[in-house]
């Protein structure tokens, strides 16, 4: 087992751990000497690395998705984790165990697989639930959308990604179904269960996540539709006009061309899985991005290019107000009030005196309060 994760790096700690490399660019210093730029990751998250000395003899011994033994300083720079390496050597296969390094969906594989068979057992449209039935059957197409990511790294970038993420969006169509009263349900699940399919073979995952050949050149839309139009030849009486719906929402569900979609949304199906697509991959994009950066400093993360902005570390923000707010109702001065009493004919008059209405009352204090006070006592 790793002795130490991404996610649990603290800080100016000086550590000996291991990680894959998932990304190597040799650069060169005014020097003209060569240094490593790195990005290392395990199950728990990536951290960038540099290495600054020494580099020549080890550069071409490792390349990326090797994995790696490195010690060095943990730091933190522009709010992000950063690992100066000192030594690195490259590990051998007996010395690796991929559980450490592969991050995994929170829930169970095979139980998330069973409830989308619920899903397509529940479909009353007899055509769309015999596509999605036909579709996995095939054991290749669904051992491969078990263990997909649903992207390289932007959201639900884990093994059983794409399952995780398509359940959401299953309840997520339900939900706004429900609410949107025209909507076609039926053909709502089937859009989200298929939309990404192609996913299974654009992306390579068996170390690191990337693009594989076919998915560099066709993309995981065009993959999808070759693959709906060949399990559709097993259901041979699917109507060639509900065929075209369901193409439709796979080539649209971009929502926009700029963003690689060869049509925009034509109806309100489309229109709506899009934006619930949308939605969960940005909230699990954010979510992801406040988790990576849990053990950096501040209450704003660095820069998210997925999101193309800074991210607020909310709980952060709010506890480092409370203190202010705390110490203000503690030194408030308390309010004073006049002390009246009645006279013979009724009036109310004052005596002059003031009294505190906190009287009688234990004093709230705290470790800090009871110092100042102490100090103020000496100097009376």
């Amino acid at each position: 087992m790793k002795s130490f994760y991404v996610g649990s790096l603290v800080p100016n700690d000086v550590i000996t751990a291991e990680f894959l490399v998932i990304a190597k660019d040799i650069r060169q210093k005014k020097s003209g000497e060569p240094y490593l730029s790195l990005q290392l990751a395990d199950r728990t998250g990536e951290i960038e690395a540099k290495m600054w000395d020494n580099v020549a003899e080890i550069m071409d011994c490792f390349g990326c998705d090797d994995f790696v033994r490195v010690k060095g300083l943990v730091q933190v720079y522009q709010k992000k984790s950063q690992f100066t390496i000192h030594r690195l050597r490259r590990m051998e296969e007996h010395e690796i165990d991929l559980a450490d390094y592969f991050p995994c969906a929170e829930r169970n594989i095979e139980e998330m697989f069973a409830e989308l068979q619920g899903t397509i057992g529940n479909l009353g449209q007899p055509h769309l639930r015999a596509l999605l039935q036909s579709v996995f059957r095939d054991s290749k197409i669904a051992g491969l959308y078990k263990s997909a990511p649903a992207a390289k790294n932007i959201h639900h970038a884990c093994r059983g990604g794409l399952l995780e993420h398509v359940l959401s969006l299953c309840s997520l169509c339900k939900l706004t179904a429900a609410h949107y009263k025209d909507i076609d349900l039926d053909l709502l699940l089937t859009g989200a269960i298929l939309h990404d399919i192609g996913k299974i073979e654009e992306l390579t995952y068996t170390r690191s996540f990337n693009y594989s050949a076919e998915g560099q050149l066709l993309g995981h839309i065009v993959i999808g539709l070759r693959i709906i139009g060949d399990k559709l030849r097993e259901v041979p009486d699917f109507p060639p006009k509900l065929r075209t719906l369901v193409e439709h929402m796979i080539i649209s569900h971009h929502g926009e061309l700029e963003f690689g979609s060869p049509k925009v949304p034509a109806f309100p199906e489309a229109m709506l899985l899009h934006y619930l697509d949308n939605l969960d991959s940005k909230m699990e994009a954010m979510r992801t991005a406040l988790k990576r950066a849990s053990s950096s400093v501040g209450e704003f993360t660095g820069w998210i290019p997925s999101l193309e902005r800074v991210v607020l570390h909310k709980n952060r923000f709010y506890e480092a107000m409370t203190p202010v707010v705390q110490q203000e109702v503690l030194f408030a001065e308390p309010e004073p009030i006049i002390s009246t009493k009645r006279n013979e004919n009724g009036a109310g008059a004052q005596n002059g005196k003031r009294e505190n209405k906190h009287e009688g009352r234990p004093a709230r204090t705290t470790l800090f309060g009871e110092k100042l006070q102490a100090v103020l006592e000496l100097r009376k």
